[in-house]
């Protein structure tokens, strides 16, 4: 029977679990069985009662990690943490393997396979596995909303016999999934929106929200579309031509939201000190991409920072602001994925090596470090 283990989290300020008690219950319905560490699903309020309700045993670190077949996380696991471990055994997380490289070489001298789940591509069956969107969808919900907490006015137009009050604007830097879900939120709070990104083909799923899309129309051909659907970096021609347009529509908003980031490399920078010293006193700026370098001159995660009366705010982890619903997610997205691949004969997940999927996240196997994107 392939065992299955669920580690607490030890990362600062990490409050998701990589299990609920709905893909426990699945896991074992698949004829696996499931550990869990004590205490693993508090902080996603996730009882270690639920656990055991749903067919799973709660115990130490080290009981649930004896004799594992996968561990599954929300962000690597320790490879010291790890010792143990079988050999061949898989590690299936977001695993940041660009930012934690040593890391990864240490799950292949531990001889366990690493599948890094934000290496998913994006192709239509693998939609249901994608961390990077079930967390991102949160992640643009979220910004708006702690932006409209840290706003001093209201969002909606308010007709009041006292007189009107004018409806926020919102600006939208990066319509990705973040950015598509930050525009809804913000229209249903009754914002004035707008949005503007480098792919020329978000203009449509912009206007289909109700927002306005702000577009440079003087530069032709440049689509900003890489492989599996990420934008690229803009040429410094159409870099400049949009830093023109931005900065005339930025001075107007209320509110702006960037969310501009590309996989591997720092979060290219959107706007400056100069864009911010053009905003208006008591306006917000909510910078997604603070973790990765940010988009925002002088943001800093987990900070409120104020230049020229503007706040700047971000979070390292977005997402684990909403613990319980990004936890569900992105435990949907593992059972999605390891079902997926389940052999019934075999009793266990089965990656077929050429296989697309198998290809794109196994990061280690046989005790080497396989995948080509870590060789660049």
């Amino acid at each position: 029977m392939t065992k299955i283990a669920v580690l607490r989290e030890v990362a600062a300020g990490e409050t998701r679990v990589a299990a609920s008690a709905e893909t426990v219950k699945k896991f074992v319905a698949l004829g696996a069985s499931v550990s869990v560490e004590k205490g693993a699903g508090l902080t996603a309020s996730v009882s270690d009662a639920e656990y055991e309700a749903a067919g799973a045993s709660v115990g130490t670190a080290a009981a649930v990690l004896k004799d594992a077949d996968i561990v599954l996380g929300v962000q690597g696991p320790d490879p010291k943490a790890l010792k143990g471990l079988s050999k061949g055994a898989w590690v299936v997380a977001g695993l940041d393997p660009f930012g934690q490289r040593k890391r990864v070489d240490d799950y292949a001298k531990l001889g366990v396979e690493a599948l890094a789940m934000e290496f998913m591509p994006r192709i239509t069956r693998a939609q249901s596995m994608d961390i990077l969107s079930s967390q991102s969808n949160l992640s643009g919900y979220k910004a708006v909303i702690d932006s409209a907490g840290a706003y001093g006015r209201a969002f909606p137009m308010m007709m009041t016999a006292a007189g009107t009050v004018q409806a926020a604007r919102v600006f939208i830097m990066g319509v990705g999934v973040a950015g598509l879900q930050a525009i809804a939120t913000a229209r249903r709070l009754g914002a004035q929106v707008s949005a503007t990104d480098v792919r020329s083909a978000t203009k449509e799923q912009i206007e289909s929200l109700g927002a306005k899309p702000i577009f440079v129309e003087s530069v032709a051909g440049i689509e900003g579309e890489g492989a599996g659907g990420y934008a690229t970096e803009m040429s410094e021609e159409y870099q400049k031509a949009q830093a023109e347009l931005v900065s005339s529509h930025i001075a107007k908003q209320d509110i702006v939201i960037t969310t501009a980031l590309i996989p591997g490399r720092a979060a290219p920078r959107l706007i400056s000190d100069a864009q911010i010293a053009s905003m208006k006193p008591g306006s917000v700026i909510f910078d997604l991409a603070v973790a990765q370098g940010g988009n925002v001159e002088g943001s800093k995660a987990d900070e409120v920072v104020l230049k020229h009366g503007v706040k700047i705010i971000g979070h390292s982890n977005t997402p684990a602001h909403l613990p319980a619903d990004a936890s569900a997610l992105f435990a949907r997205n593992l059972f999605n994925f390891l079902s997926a691949f389940w052999d019934k004969e075999a009793g266990r997940p089965v990656l077929p090596d050429d296989d697309e999927i198998t290809t794109a996240i196994r990061l280690t196997k046989d005790g080497k470090v396989v995948n080509e994107r870590l060789f660049g």
